[in-house]
């Protein structure tokens, strides 16, 4: 035995007084044996002790289940997701705006009447009997690209002034710059639209036989003819719903609803993430709807929220507070 209890790995030779005596000779023997046992890294106390510890330390699957469960519980609520099967038998999440359908419902009865300006003087509204169907769907096309950042009724008088002088293709082919733009003065950009018009005749009369296309991508090739106009085109003149005429009225309204998953800074934006969710059975009757909508009570600049039927369930009503 080394001094201070220390132990050695390699035996020594010692002497006892009683070095016959065979009992005490084989303890000092196993003391030696089970030191080295202690030592091993098998069976020492460091190795017995980890697994001890890991035993204890360790986490089942269904406790780190219940951690990410607790954890879940506190994260906000999502917007209303709602399951969709296709024909393939899988199921795809789909967002939709929480109460449209109250919102729409209410916004269907303000409209019961139907007196806003939409309603008499609309593209669909700016023809004359005695024009061919061909001729009806050129006005249509015509009404709208006039339209852009212009009143209704401004549109309308100027599509009244054509029509009196005679609102064919051949026509515009044969009138002057400074005649037409006197036929469509005061509508917005009318010195840009009569170069439209004139160009949009030209082309109708080389390539569609006086007719106007029947797609949105070539509608949209004609010059001054956008998204709004070819979907509001296809829906009045061709009688074809393909996608939604978002115009100011409806971007602005679908965001003050919270229609639209994000906010939307473009109508072409807004276009798109309603046909996301909106059921294409409502294509044809949203833009009507709402545009009147935004003509009358949901204005650009203070909204009648007083008055709207939706003042409790709109996200931007300004009349929540006052309902006791």
């Amino acid at each position: 035995m080394a001094k201070n209890g220390s132990q050695k790995p390699v035996m020594r030779f010692i002497t006892y007084r009683n070095a016959g005596n065979s009992w005490f000779v084989m303890k000092i023997c196993l003391h030696f044996v089970m030191s080295q046992i202690s030592k091993s890294k098998y069976f020492g106390p460091t190795t017995r002790a980890s697994k001890r510890t890991a035993k204890t330390t360790a986490v089942t699957p269904a406790k780190k289940l219940g951690v990410e469960l607790k954890e879940n519980a506190s994260k906000p609520k999502t917007p209303k997701i709602k399951k969709v099967s296709s024909g393939n038998a899988k199921t795809k999440l789909k967002w939709e705006p929480d109460k449209w359908e109250m919102q729409l419902e209410n916004i269907r009865k303000m409209r019961e009447v139907k007196d806003a300006p939409v309603d008499t003087m609309g593209c669909e509204r700016c023809t004359q009997d005695g024009y061919t169907e061909k001729e009806k769907r050129y006005h249509i096309l015509t009404s709208l690209m006039l339209s852009s950042q212009t009143k209704d009724h401004v549109t309308h008088g100027a599509m009244d002034k054509l029509l009196n002088h005679g609102l064919t293709v051949d026509k515009i082919i044969g009138i002057s710059d400074k005649k037409l733009g006197e036929l469509i003065y005061p509508v917005g950009f009318w010195k840009r639209k009569v170069e439209y018009i004139k160009k949009t005749a030209s082309i109708l009369k080389e390539q569609y036989d006086c007719d106007i296309p029947s797609t949105v991508e070539t509608l949209v090739k004609l010059p001054g003819v956008g998204p709004k106009m070819a979907y509001l085109t296809m829906t009045c003149a061709w009688d074809k719903v393909v996608g939604i005429g978002v115009d100011v009225h409806v971007h602005r309204i679908s965001n003050r609803l919270g229609w639209v998953k994000k906010k939307t800074k473009e109508p072409e934006q807004t276009r798109q993430g309603l046909e996301d969710w909106l059921p294409r059975e409502y294509w044809k009757e949203v833009n009507w709807l709402l545009v009147g909508f935004g003509q009358q009570v949901c204005l650009p600049v203070s909204p009648k929220c007083e008055f709207c039927l939706n003042n409790q369930i709109c996200p931007a009503s300004t009349a929540k507070s006052k309902k006791k």
